[in-house]
């Protein structure tokens, strides 16, 4: 049995779990409140962080290496292209949804307004909340550039780049903050990943004290 430490709001464990439910590859989820430094769970990753992943008789920690040692074990359905310069594109946009708009929206959004409640670390950061909303606006509108040049994020077809940037975005639209009107190509990119199987359980996420919107689960939006 695979097994993965996450917490549901997670963008880089939801980007594993996208990975595995696109491999079919059935997995046992345990929630791992990370932040309470848990001796066991340090054990399995000194870092300290999600998610983990146990597989093969290997435990394993950051999200785009465990992404990578999942598609080189199980390579149907590819999520990397074979061309060297696609899948160069298709990892410096991963880099990018994983770096550039984690620090300036997600870290700026989700974490303030629920990591910090549910870690006990206090109120949300005003000022931090107003940046990651500007900040989103421009990633959305380089999201709709992008898709005006291509079917998909990185190219002609699904990859890795786009569980990364679903899986932060559907993190963020689980507390509404996503303008979904401000560009018609993420839009319909959005609604074309979100209906894909692999998805399901990410749209069933419950967070307690947390409730997800109306459109949230909604494919239609």
């Amino acid at each position: 049995m695979i097994r993965l430490y996450h917490v549901p709001l997670s963008p880089f464990c939801r980007k594993v779990r996208l990975v595995l439910a696109e491999k079919k590859l059935e997995v046992e989820l345990v929630e791992e409140p990370y932040w309470k430094r848990d001796t066991d769970f340090l054990r399995r990753n000194p870092a300290g962080k999600v998610p983990v992943l146990k597989m093969d008789g290997r435990t394993m920690a950051e999200s785009t290496a465990i992404c990578e040692y999942i598609e080189e074990r199980h390579p149907e359905p590819p999520l990397l292209p074979r061309d060297a310069g696609a899948r160069y594109e298709a990892r410096r946009l991963v880099g990018w949804f994983d770096d550039k708009f984690h620090q300036e929206v997600t870290s700026k959004l989700l974490y303030e307004r629920v990591n910090k409640k549910v870690m006990g670390q206090g109120y949300p950061d005003s000022t931090n909340v107003k940046a990651g909303a500007r900040a989103i606006k421009f990633h959305l509108d380089y999201m709709g550039w992008l898709l005006d040049r291509r079917r998909w994020l990185a190219g002609d077809v699904m990859t890795l780049a786009d569980f990364a940037a679903a899986a932060h975005l559907s993190a963020l639209d689980y507390i509404s903050d996503v303008d979904w009107n401000r560009n018609e190509n993420v839009k319909d990119w959005y609604a074309k990943i979100k209906s894909r199987p692999a998805f399901r359980s990410i749209l069933a996420d419950h967070v307690p004290g947390f409730p997800a919107p109306a459109h949230y689960a909604d494919l239609d939006f």
